[in-house]
């Protein structure tokens, strides 16, 4: 940072530019630009982002300039940080001020990878970088990244879902239906309970009927409340955003026969099957550990 200028020394230019940035968490890595070599002889890297366009939104800057050097569509919080810094421009032999306008954002799961959009622009690569190399500085960053990792907080979110318990006999054995987590889902690959979350105002019994039909195309009689499990983890939301999880699951004893078929296509759910719960029990199949709490209040 450049000092103010002093009587009898050289007066610079002076500049003042807003810009926005966004803070993109995926899966453990943040989405960065890498600054054209006119702005950094040596690969640097900074957050997507730049200058507020006359009469723009802040937040409207951020989805255009994020687009511009990434490529990708781009959703930001409501809320940002504001940082100011004031340092002697080398380019332009300016003395700059800039005021900066970080957000949080997220991109869709499934999103491409990312790249430059923009012609000449200040920016000539986009990449995903792990957070621990940012963090350690084997991903060298402009100051600013790292200030904005100190500001972020991953958004929290607590949730109440109710789930179906489906148990039938098969061929002498007992199966549970279960549902796959599809790539929106929490856990990709995972086999759950059908379920999901309880709408305001609608009660969880009805919330169980609802999602089976859903998830399953299964009509099924709604019984009584086996047990609570809950769990805790950080991880990326269907949207994409990254959230601090907190769900509280109920367990509810339903019956329904026949075969299972997805009906919410775009979902979190992209498969149905009924399972021999052996494979549950020894752990040839992965599955969420509501399913073994579900089997475990049933046996009881």
């Amino acid at each position: 940072m450049s000092e103010p200028s002093t009587p009898g020394s050289r007066s610079l230019p002076q500049r003042q530019r807003v810009a926005a940035y966004a803070v993109v968490l995926r899966d453990g890595e943040l989405l960065l630009s890498r600054l054209a070599p006119y702005l950094s002889e040596s690969p640097r890297w900074t957050l997507p982002g730049g200058g507020i366009d006359f009469g723009e939104h802040p937040r409207d800057a951020v989805v255009r300039e994020v687009h511009e050097e990434t490529g990708l569509d781009v959703t930001v919080s409501d809320e940002a940080w504001i940082d100011s810094a004031r340092r002697h421009a080398t380019v332009s032999d300016t003395d700059m001020h800039s005021v900066r306008i970080v957000y949080e954002g997220w991109v869709a799961p499934d999103a491409p990878e990312p790249r430059v959009v923009e012609v000449d622009g200040s920016t000539v690569d986009a990449a995903w970088h792990p957070l621990a190399d940012v963090v350690s500085g084997r991903v060298e960053t402009v100051p600013m990244v790292r200030w904005a990792l100190d500001q972020h907080a991953t958004a929290r979110l607590q949730r109440v879902a109710a789930y179906a318990l489906v148990v039938r006999t098969h061929d002498g054995a007992d199966e549970v239906l279960l549902t796959r987590n599809s790539a929106r889902g929490p856990h990709p690959g995972r086999w759950a309970l059908p379920g999901g979350g309880v709408d305001h105002g609608e009660p969880p019994a009805r919330t169980v009927a609802r999602e089976l039909r859903e998830e399953t195309g299964l009509d099924g009689e709604v019984g009584r409340l086996v047990g609570v499990h809950d769990e805790h983890f950080t991880g990326t939301a269907p949207s994409g955003r990254e959230e601090d999880f907190h769900g509280v699951q109920l367990l509810f004893e339903v019956t329904a026969t026949g075969d299972p078929e997805v009906r919410d296509t775009d979902g979190t759910t992209d498969a149905a099957a009924w399972v021999p719960v052996e494979q549950v029990r020894s752990g040839a199949l992965e599955v969420a550990e509501l399913v073994r709490t579900a089997l475990d209040h049933r046996a009881r």
